[in-house]
């Protein structure tokens, strides 16, 4: 595994940036996105949303997209290693929830 791909368990808030950005969105985009997942139970902060990406961008989980000439706003894009990466998490959540599930049920 490179180290681009080396990673533990993802923040929720990394999870669902990166459920977000099978379509491309701009920051603000994401933080609504995010929120509707959620049901309203996560809220991004515009720092911790821009730090995340700035992460994802280095690790090659994300890319931001070329801007149109009259727009200040920068898209954002998840790659083949971020859909890796969040797949690799939702077996590991999925794990989780069969172990408890079977402790719970005896």
């Amino acid at each position: 595994m490179s180290s681009n791909q080396e990673m533990g368990a993802l923040t929720e808030g990394v999870y669902y940036i990166l459920l977000s950005l099978f379509q491309p969105l701009h920051g603000y985009g994401i933080i609504l996105n995010v929120e509707r997942l959620s049901q309203g139970r996560l809220r991004l902060a515009a720092g911790t949303l821009y730090g995340a990406i700035n992460s994802m961008l280095a690790k090659g989980w994300i890319i931001a997209l070329p801007n149109e000439k009259d727009s200040r706003k920068k898209e954002y894009e998840i790659t083949d290693m971020g859909k890796q990466v969040l797949q690799k998490e939702m077996m590991r959540l999925e794990e989780l929830l069969r172990n408890g599930k079977a402790v719970l049920e005896g």
